[in-house]
């Protein structure tokens, strides 16, 4: 798709996100609601229109629709502390199957001084991470050398959700190497925007070269992960 069909995010679109962050009250919301159509919800659905088309065109086997992509501006407060009623993002994810529930893909989440797309494998279900420390182990070099191409292109794994110590059913691993990856919960990259990055048409194209730069990485997650999504599925 050509950049200039998605003309880029509205000058409103960040500073309405910023506000709602100064006003989590439902009347407020409701009270600004035509502007949150304009800056927020409606180019939010243009933007994953389009960016399923480039995906298409540019052979990227992922895409989304703006109903089942993206993620509510409500925030389910049902089990949390924080009671404010609204999230200061938005936020979606493109995958194989154009819905949230499948694994990988690229996820993008805007925000003032936090804009960036993500992928890669996010807090599998035990079954899922079993899956992929095996392969780790038994195929090491398949692994660190998607993790090199990944670092070559200023991309490396966020160390959040880590253990401690090595799970007990890998305590005969001695790589200190592959102990460390095999205390990692999720393996998840990052590339940071700048905020004015949303507002230009070539947010469009910035995301196809990110799919690009991830897609060995996710190619391997499916490879590995994909029997288990399918058993996981029918119990």
């Amino acid at each position: 798709m050509p950049e200039a069909d998605f003309p880029g995010f509205p000058e409103d679109t960040l500073p309405f996100l910023k506000a709602l962050g100064f006003h989590q009250s439902r009347e407020w919301f409701h009270e600004n609601k035509p502007l949150y159509e304009q800056a927020v919800k409606n180019p939010l659905a243009h933007f994953v229109d389009a960016a399923s088309v480039a995906f298409a065109e540019a052979d990227v086997p992922l895409k989304g629709s703006p109903r089942a992509s993206t993620f509510r501006i409500n925030r389910d407060i049902r089990f949390s502390k924080n009671k404010d009623p609204y999230n200061q993002h938005i936020s979606g994810v493109l995958t194989r199957t154009g819905t949230k529930k499948d694994t990988g893909g690229v996820y993008f989440h805007f925000t003032t001084g936090g804009c960036l797309f993500a992928s890669g494998l996010w807090m599998p279900s035990g079954p899922m991470l079993k899956a992929f420390r095996e392969r780790l182990v038994e195929k090491p070099d398949e692994f660190f050398a998607i993790e090199a191409d990944l670092a070559a292109k200023g991309l490396v794994w966020g160390e959040d959700n880590k253990l401690v110590r090595v799970p007990n059913s890998f305590k005969h691993v001695e790589d200190e190497r592959l102990q460390d990856r095999l205390k990692m919960k999720s393996f998840i990259v990052e590339r940071s925007l700048k905020d004015g990055s949303i507002k230009k048409p070539a947010i469009i194209g910035d995301l196809v070269s990110f799919a690009h730069d991830i897609m060995p990485m996710m190619q391997h997650v499916w490879r590995v992960t994909d029997h288990v999504r399918e058993a996981e599925s029918t119990t």
